[in-house]
């Protein structure tokens, strides 16, 4: 049978599966990740830990082209967070569902049985 997370779960996910994918609560949280991937490739900029990649930076490198590339990296991000979230949710989802159908199943065989034995 299924535990108490387990049912909450297939209620949550039934209510909630059509607009996860566009919640942006959810969006939000994967734009953060990916704002910190971006501050980390600021950091190494600055910091000069390696040098040949920072020269080349900052001698062919827009400001404004590097800007657009670190919220493009956000957005993408996001959007990868978010489905894969989704993803992982749906699968869990199908999951149990396939779980309740195969003890339905069980049940009316047995159901079956016992009609035939009485």
């Amino acid at each position: 049978m299924f535990t108490d997370q387990e049912e909450k779960f297939i209620k949550y996910w039934e209510r909630n599966r059509l607009t996860y994918k566009k919640s942006f609560k959810e969006f939000v949280k994967g734009f953060s990740r990916g704002l910190a991937i971006s501050v980390g490739i600021i950091l190494i900029l600055v910091s000069g830990w390696y040098t040949r990649a920072n020269m080349e930076a900052n001698s062919k490198l827009s400001t404004v082209v590097f800007t657009i590339a670190l919220l493009g990296i956000g957005v993408f991000m996001a959007w990868l967070s978010q489905n894969y979230k989704w993803e992982q949710n749906e699968q869990q989802y199908l999951e149990l569902m396939a779980k309740k159908r195969r003890i339905e199943l069980k049940k009316q065989e047995i159901k079956s049985e016992e009609d035939i034995i009485n």
